[in-house]
């Protein structure tokens, strides 16, 4: 439920429960005269047992439905969740946030707003000194993005007075259902959720929506409103999320896995192994231990050619068939599903312009640039979207 719809309930019921209360003593006001009307039907020596049920029973019944039907206003500067330290909203911190309501995923959220979260909006660099993290100091030493933001408004198919309103943030709900209609997929190539927003924020000048840790928790980095830079041609209609993975590799080609899983002779991965470089690798979960969901390598076709990589955490898969399923319900046009051919297969190369314009679901970034490979060849697109639409069923 949005908060709209609930402000606008709660406000109902107090309007209910004054008019309750109304009634109440209305009743009490004509209490005598029914104990009278009562007494003289049934004789005067029974009206006094009469009298008494009135009071012992039906009166502090009335009370009650007075006291909780009399609201009083608010004093200004007054706490709104009541007493000092409480919230209006208890959250669950599974939260995501959608054109600035709130929806449940059941994965584990960290908001950017949150303690240990990361933060899309700010200009400023997250893993620097202070003194050399502000947009100036970047310019002045000539290491400074493009621009001070790493996202934009989504003015795409918007009419010009739907622009005017939302440059100002005010978006609505319905209006964004009909912006976005597809959920791209990356891997990271950092590892880890830290390291990820350290790159795109700190060094590359891009953003992207939500980012997911080895351990399953997702960091939500912008309101799904804004228009994150991530896909190049896609990021007006899209939503976008990293998963930490070092990625994938062609045959031949030189790969990180020595440093980042520790393996067996036959090459299979027994755990991920963050290079003591990283530290913990801002991993939220304590002491967690990472393992991929297959031990051994996946081979598979991308862009044509034979790439090689491991698999994501259970953990990952867990938190990623939970959000797809949060996005694809409160974003409809987001269709559950992801590329396939006429056979009904997975299509592991770049969509054709005209079908990639069409094209409303989850794909990954392969499917919309041909000088990518992510999510690579080890995503299990089925159980993904099979899981997520029994999730959207329930």
């Amino acid at each position: 439920m949005s908060r709209g719809n609930r402000t606008g309930r709660a406000a109902t019921r107090r309007r209910k429960w004054r008019r309750a209360g109304s009634l109440a003593w209305r009743v009490v006001a004509s209490l005598p005269a029914a104990v009278m009307g009562v007494g003289s039907r049934l004789g005067a020596g029974r009206t006094g047992v009469v009298a008494v049920v009135l009071l012992l029973f039906i009166v502090p019944l009335i009370a009650v439905v007075t006291w909780a039907g009399c609201g009083r206003s608010k004093r200004p500067g007054e706490f709104a969740g009541g007493k000092s330290g409480e919230s209006a909203y208890v959250r669950l911190n599974d939260e995501i946030m959608i054109a600035g309501e709130l929806f449940h995923t059941g994965a584990p959220v960290v908001l950017w707003s949150d303690p240990g979260g990361y933060d899309g909006y700010r200009v400023e660099k997250r893993f620097a000194p202070w003194e050399e993290s502000t947009w100036e100091a970047m310019l002045g030493a000539g290491r400074a993005p493009d621009t001070p933001n790493r996202y934009n408004v989504r003015s795409a198919n918007l009419l010009p007075e739907e622009l005017e309103r939302v440059r100002g943030g005010g978006w609505d709900l319905e209006l964004l259902r009909r912006s976005v209609d597809q959920f791209v997929l990356h891997y990271d190539v950092c590892g880890t959720s830290r390291q990820c927003f350290k790159i795109l924020h700190d060094l590359r000048g891009l953003s992207v929506h939500f980012l997911l840790d080895i351990d399953g928790t997702i960091y939500q980095t912008l309101d799904v409103k804004e228009r994150a830079w991530h896909a190049t041609t896609s990021n007006s209609r899209s939503v976008g999320i990293e998963i930490a993975n070092m990625g994938s590799y062609p045959e031949g080609a030189p790969d990180p896995f020595d440093k980042w899983y520790q393996r067996d002779a036959q090459g299979n991965a027994l755990r991920i192994t963050i290079p003591s470089v990283f530290g913990d690798g801002g991993v939220r979960t304590p002491n967690f231990v990472g393992r991929p969901a297959r031990a051994g390598m996946v081979v598979g076709p991308v862009q044509g050619a034979v790439h090689r990589m491991y698999d994501l955490t259970p953990q990952q898969y867990d938190s990623l068939i939970k959000l797809t399923a949060a996005l694809c319900t409160a974003l409809p046009n987001i269709t559950c599903d992801y590329p396939k051919d006429e056979l009904g297969q997975l299509i592991t190369r770049k969509l054709p312009d005209e079908q990639l314009a069409g094209y409303r679901g989850v794909l990954g970034h392969y499917h919309i640039q041909a000088n990518k490979a992510d999510p690579g060849p080890a995503l299990q697109w089925e159980y993904v979207i099979t899981e997520a639409r029994k999730r959207m069923e329930r």
